[in-house]
């Protein structure tokens, strides 16, 4: 495969990026519209191709993308859904990957078994950026959210351990009678799991040391940049799973990142948000960018392929579908589970069904498949698995992407604990007030200047009422409630002082430097005003 001029893939970056502005300026998904707007482009003439780099993808990219989300995860959420995420992650997994592999097994005939298991391995683990966006935006449940997002950050761990164990049978002779041993398999796969953890562990344990001993937002920042990288490589090098140790160490260090100072907070939300946002970007662009290169590789049976792939496309939607409903249901036929409490909704079942798009960890493992050249002769059938993987992925984020937003609105599956989070965040409110000013009644003395103690008792009065206050609709008689006064007034206060620091600026009365420290102050408040 040639590799990608870097001129073009700096010009894919800044296309992705515009058409991301113009989705999330219209409230569409920017996933969705990227791959539409990349199989369009494909077909232009002279466009030039841009090749999926599987190394690019696997090294650069999924880290980076598997850690921001493991950091702003919740330990508590996934803990209290492991049972189901396990059930998916690693269940659901193995068994799309028997299901598609039998199924393009038999409906190619000339595609050696082995082959056809490296195909389901490769569509078998869903890429929940799509749906989360969705979900997300649409106020989803938090158990489905915590459900579809745990699944997301450990299934490509399961599915890659898969591909590379039944891609080493198929590079073998492509049958199955040399295979690994189930037990060598198992070996293989709980190596990985062990190993992942526990370097993962272990790294997020070591680097909480370290950044908390830098005392520096910036540098511990810039640490945190490299952790995903370098976890995944160490944890790589000695064939243990990358994706579980990055996943296992951002965990850790996003439950930890409440003993960061608030800087590095402030910093990292905002660096990885913008990381997270080129990446995706870029990922949804070359997805439906790869149309040209993988019909290339066909020759001339296109249509029967096509056909045969769309009919794999099916089985890999039903099969998460006949997965799901049973593991959930079928242990209610034992009157122990019965009695232990009611039914799920079949609502929340069928959202996590239907929320199975694929992503382009399915094409990165697709285009790993090695080629075959003078001295090996590669995988049989690889070009059916690269273009079958293609299908499979696109008619995943198309037909559910855009049906999903419709079911989730539909099926009335929207989280409706908005008025008892403002609750509990009031009622928390409260006794953080509380502890605050009895905190505060304990440092004062007759040396204290009284206005200093009042100003800052009504400051954190005025936190605390600020959620009580969004409890009630403020109507046309009662006017806005205080805090939304006071916010209101700070802001446009804070307009003033920002036009008065840049007038000094301008006429030479203070350096540029001393401009930035005056408006970072500004801004941090700003920031608290509307958070």
């Amino acid at each position: 495969m040639t590799e990608a001029d870097p001129r073009v893939l700096l010009l894919v970056f800044v296309v992705a990026i515009a058409v991301t502005a113009v989705a999330r300026r219209f409230s569409f998904s920017a996933p969705l519209v990227l791959v539409v707007v990349g199989l369009a482009i494909s077909f232009v003439p002279g466009v030039p191709e841009v090749p999926l780099d599987p190394d690019l993808v696997l090294f650069l990219v999924l880290p980076p993308l598997l850690y921001s989300a493991a950091l702003e995860s919740s330990t508590l959420r996934l803990r209290e859904n492991i049972k189901r995420i396990s059930q998916l992650a690693v269940g659901l997994v193995v068994f799309s990957t028997a299901a598609v592999g039998i199924a393009a097994w038999l409906l190619l005939p000339e595609l050696p078994l082995t082959s056809a298991l490296v195909l389901g391995a490769v569509v078998a683990p869903p890429d929940a950026v799509a749906a989360a966006s969705i979900g997300r935006r649409l106020g989803l449940q938090r158990r489905i959210m915590a459900i579809l997002e745990g699944e997301s950050l450990l299934n490509d761990a399961t599915a890659l351990t898969l591909f590379r164990v039944l891609l080493a049978a198929a590079l073998a002779t492509g049958t199955v009678s040399t295979w690994p041993t189930v037990l060598e398999g198992l070996g293989e796969f709980a190596l990985a799991a062990v190993g992942g953890v526990a370097i993962g562990g272990a790294a997020g344990w070591l680097l909480h040391r370290v950044r908390m001993r830098l005392q520096d937002g910036v540098l511990e920042s810039s640490v945190g940049l490299l952790v995903p990288f370098v976890i995944y490589l160490l944890a790589e090098e000695v064939h243990t799973s990358g994706v579980l140790a990055v996943v296992v160490a951002g965990l850790y260090l996003g439950h930890k990142s409440t003993e960061a100072g608030y800087a590095t907070r402030l910093q990292d939300q905002a660096v990885w948000k913008a990381l997270d946002t080129l990446l995706e970007a870029l990922v949804f662009a070359l997805i439906g960018l790869q149309l040209r290169v993988v019909v290339s590789g066909l020759g001339t049976d296109v249509g029967r392929i096509l056909l045969v792939s769309l009919a794999l496309l099916l089985v890999t939607i039903l099969a998460r579908f006949v997965f799901v409903f049973p593991t959930i249901y079928a242990p209610r036929l034992i009157p122990r589970v019965r009695r232990a409490g009611n039914a799920l909704p079949w609502r929340g079942p069928f959202i996590i069904s239907w929320a199975g798009m694929r992503g382009v960890v399915t094409l990165a493992a697709a285009f790993a498949i090695p080629v075959g050249d003078a001295t090996s002769p590669g995988m049989p059938g690889r070009d059916v698995v690269v273009f079958a993987a293609f299908v499979i992925t696109v008619g995943t984020l198309l037909l559910q992407g855009l049906t999903l937003p419709t079911l989730i609105q539909r099926l009335h599956v929207r989280d409706k604990g908005g008025q008892r989070d403002v609750l509990d965040e009031a009622a928390v409110k409260q006794a953080a007030a509380e502890a605050a000013i009895n905190r505060l009644d304990e440092l004062t003395d007759d040396a204290t200047p009284q206005h200093v103690a009042e100003q800052l008792r009504t400051w954190a009065e005025h936190r605390s009422n600020s959620a009580w206050e969004r409890l009630g609709r403020p109507d046309e008689e009662i006017g806005e409630a205080p805090s939304m006064v006071f916010a209101r007034l700070r802001r446009e206060m804070l307009t003033a002082e920002r036009a008065t620091f840049v007038r000094f600026r301008d006429m030479g009365r203070i350096d540029e430097g001393i401009l930035r420290d005056m408006l970072r102050e500004l801004d941090y408040e700003e920031a608290m005003l509307n958070r």
